[in-house]
């Protein structure tokens, strides 16, 4: 069964299909452009903590968004009900956005037969008996792994989203978008002191590919090996040095930093760092930034986004140079320039923007260990936890999980409460080294913006910066 054949059982056996698309074209008679969203999805959280379930839980919804566009404004109305009467009065409500104004409406979405991610809904896979008993397995493997392990939690989320599009031209876009993701968390303790290490990993695919017996006892060994190096380590020096970015995730710092600033609307309102900077130097020659939502099953990645469009790969950064920004189509239409397949929303209560999907410093000419060997003394972060950044400065602060200090050349001692201060703009001119190891995170990454999350991706290769402000609570 198609996408659009499955979303069709889903909805039009709650409303009348002739009627909700009558009411969308009156909604946005004289505007530029709009939709009417329909969602259901179902959810399920699992969460084990010192050999218990900690909590479980199970959410099915089911609802829609209208939108009409008129200009720079937008009229939004959803309701988590699907009965007509209620598309009936989220019309009449969007109508407003109108103001005796007169637009000519979009050409809608190019239509697309591809497919990322598998459709089947990976709730359904699996009973709730045997996600509870394999979480319980996990923990007592972790346990039996290392004595010094006092403390492991285990947890699996899973959800299935099946969206259709609806323009008032008539054409529809539907989509069936599967999201899994396992996490461990190991604590140890040796005479008295804690550490603990974490790792997770997901994507657009069923259970079965995370949770396969190497895969959660290799997730379980990677928390344990975190938690081992961080008992090891000696306070982090403080001031201003070379830092070396591990690949993979360490890409969080692009995407936060860098990434939010080349957002279609911050730049259209010239609220970005990055406004009016377009075709001009922003970064070192070699540095190359695109954002993908076309990988094949990663957490990011989407057939369509949230108003139809075809996911693309755009490239925002190419050799250092300012090349474009990620666009919905409001804002693409605004200024001029096609939409890029990166309007996305929370669900079907929020309204969507432009948003990254897989946010990637591509590869370049150095070995990592090249690119180790060059520092004389400096700071390797091979892993990050939090971070904050004020997009329209683009300064940024995050914390290292995981990093070791460089000395000679040569990875020394792992370090604890390592942070790292800078500017995004200005971090991008620091690069000096771009490693040829271009990995992808593992599949956990959640991006917000105004208030609403989704699942994005972020990847580099090992990158070395020149004077970055390392805060740490060792003098340097």
């Amino acid at each position: 069964m198609t996408a659009l054949a499955t979303t069709d059982a889903l909805f039009f056996n709650l409303i009348d299909r002739a009627a909700a698309e009558r009411r969308l074209r009156e909604a946005t008679e004289g505007c530029e452009d709009g939709e009417l969203f329909l969602e259901y999805r179902e959810s399920e959280a699992i969460a084990l903590e010192d050999g218990r379930i900690r909590s479980a839980s199970y959410d099915a919804t089911r609802g829609f968004g209208l939108r009409a566009v008129s200009g720079e404004a937008a009229g939004y109305a959803h309701a988590g009900e699907l009965t007509d009467a209620a598309i009936a009065r989220a019309a009449e409500t969007v109508k407003a956005v109108r103001q005796g104004r007169s637009g000519t409406l979009d050409l809608g979405p190019r239509a697309t037969n591809a497919r990322l991610y598998a459709d089947a809904n990976p709730l359904t896979a699996m009973d709730f008996a045997a996600k509870t008993a394999l979480l319980a397995e996990i923990d007592a493997f972790a346990r039996a792994r290392d004595p010094r392990v006092v403390q492991v939690m285990a947890s699996i989320t899973g959800e299935w989203q099946a969206v259709q599009i609806i323009r008032p031209d008539g054409q529809r876009v539907a989509d069936l978008r599967p999201l899994v993701r396992m996490g461990v968390s190991v604590v140890v303790e040796v005479d008295g002191r804690r550490e603990t290490g974490t790792f997770g990993t997901g994507g657009r695919f069923g259970y079965d590919r995370i949770l396969s017996e190497a895969g959660w006892k290799a997730a379980v060994d990677e928390a344990l090996r975190q938690a081992l190096v961080n008992l090891d380590s000696v306070p982090a020096p403080a001031g201003e040095m070379e830092v070396v970015l591990g690949s993979g995730w360490p890409g969080i710092l692009l995407h936060e930093a860098i990434g939010h600033g080349l957002e279609g609307d911050f730049n259209r309102k010239k609220t970005s760092a990055f406004a009016g900077l377009l075709g001009q130097r922003i970064a070192a020659p070699g540095v190359t930034v695109v954002d993908d939502g076309t990988i094949p099953d990663r957490r990011g990645s989407l057939t369509v986004d949230d108003e139809g469009t075809p996911s693309g790969r755009t490239v925002m950064i190419e050799d250092g140079i300012l090349t474009g920004f990620i666009q919905d189509r409001q804002n693409a239409r605004l200024m001029g320039v096609a939409p890029t397949g990166n309007g996305r929303r929370q669900s079907h209560a929020h309204i969507p923007m432009p948003r990254m999907t897989n946010t990637v410093m591509l590869g370049g000419a150095h070995a990592p260990e090249e690119v180790i060997a060059s520092v004389k003394r400096g700071l390797y972060a091979v892993n990050f936890g939090g971070g904050q950044v004020d997009i329209t400065s683009g300064k940024f602060v995050f914390s290292a999980s995981e990093a070791y200090l460089i000395e000679d050349g040569r990875i020394g001692a792992p370090v604890k409460g390592a942070t790292l201060i800078g500017n995004g703009p200005d971090a991008l001119t620091k690069v000096t080294m771009v490693g040829s190891d271009m990995a992808l995170d593992p599949g956990i990454g959640t991006c917000g913006k105004n208030g609403q999350g989704v699942p994005v991706g972020v990847g580099q290769p090992t990158l070395k910066m020149a004077g970055l402000t390392v805060g740490g609570t060792a003098v340097g």
